[in-house]
């Protein structure tokens, strides 16, 4: 089976606090932290057990995972498994990066977000040219809030041409045209964020392919629909496993709407799909360019 997973335990702190998002400075408590590494490491556990699987997992912690050693500890551990395609995480690159040297570099990648304001530009960059010295495979994004644009442009100009500057929209904030082509020459994808897409009824892969994992082992379609299919650590989870349709009217989140079969996103980011590392970019004629050589078949 090749199976995509999408991870997201009990952890919700984190050490921003932007205040676009509802768990900005959110603290755990030692009992909340110590369930959330319980949480992860039976995941991480069962995934190294599924020898006869194809496994691909994203981490999407409502908090910063990668402050947590468990959740640095999990990913290199993961990435040396022959029968993880791709094991990434959803991250804020506030942690140190040198522990990504015990890590194999072919299957592990980073999501990143950078937050202006909440970190120093040159910190942030300089992160990433850590990345690309250590070879990780990554891209980075922000918020399409007006605040954010020079930032975002300043940003742009300092990253390596073959990285991915994604942006994504802010959630309830509408873009006149004007607005939309100045966020889509810094990411020619943008256009896919700006509107949220119409999916009731239209076939996708989660439910299929991929299925959404929370830290009691509950499986769902996906992080937006949340009717369980089974249970992950009893297997209950593989017969409920088949094509449906979206039931919700939108879905307007990239990591809900790229499994869409009615978008070509897979195309697009073909290698690259769980950390937003794209194969393929759109030019001003709307050709697609090659941007960097797929590994693996997400």
């Amino acid at each position: 089976m090749d199976l995509t997973i999408l991870y997201r335990g009990p952890l919700a702190s984190c050490d921003y606090d932007c205040p676009y998002c509802p768990f900005a400075k959110r603290r755990d408590t030692p009992t909340q932290l110590r369930a959330d590494r319980a949480a992860l490491e039976r995941f991480t556990a069962w995934a190294g057990e599924q020898r006869e699987d194809r496994l691909s997992v994203l981490f999407t912690p409502w908090g910063e995972g990668l402050v947590r050693s468990w959740y640095r500890r999990a990913l290199v551990e993961l990435s040396h498994q022959p029968h993880i395609r791709r094991v990434a995480i959803q991250t804020n690159l506030s942690c140190r990066t040198d522990w990504l040297e015990a890590a194999d570099r072919e299957t592990v990648a980073l999501w990143c977000t950078y937050h202006p304001g909440q970190t120093p530009h040159e910190r942030f960059v300089a992160k990433t040219r850590q990345l690309g010295e250590l070879g990780v495979r990554f891209s980075v994004g922000v918020v399409g809030l007006p605040e954010h644009a020079e930032p975002a442009r300043r940003l742009r100009a300092e990253l390596p041409e073959h990285v991915y500057l994604w942006v994504n929209a802010a959630e309830g904030h509408t873009y006149t045209d004007g607005q939309a082509a100045e966020w889509t020459a810094l990411d020619p994808l943008f256009p896919f964020s700006r509107h949220p897409h119409r999916s009731a009824g239209l076939p996708c892969r989660t439910g299929e392919s991929v299925i959404s994992v929370d830290g009691d082992g509950k499986v769902s379609r996906c992080h937006f629909v949340r009717t369980e299919l089974g249970r992950l650590y009893d297997g209950s989870f593989r017969a409920a496993l088949a094509p449906r349709p979206c039931p919700l009217t939108t879905c307007d989140c990239h990591i809900g709407y790229v499994h869409l079969e009615t978008l070509p996103l897979y195309d697009v980011f073909a290698g690259g799909v769980l950390e937003r590392v794209p194969r393929t970019l759109p030019d001003p004629d709307r050709r697609l360019l090659p941007v960097l050589p797929a590994t693996g078949s997400l």
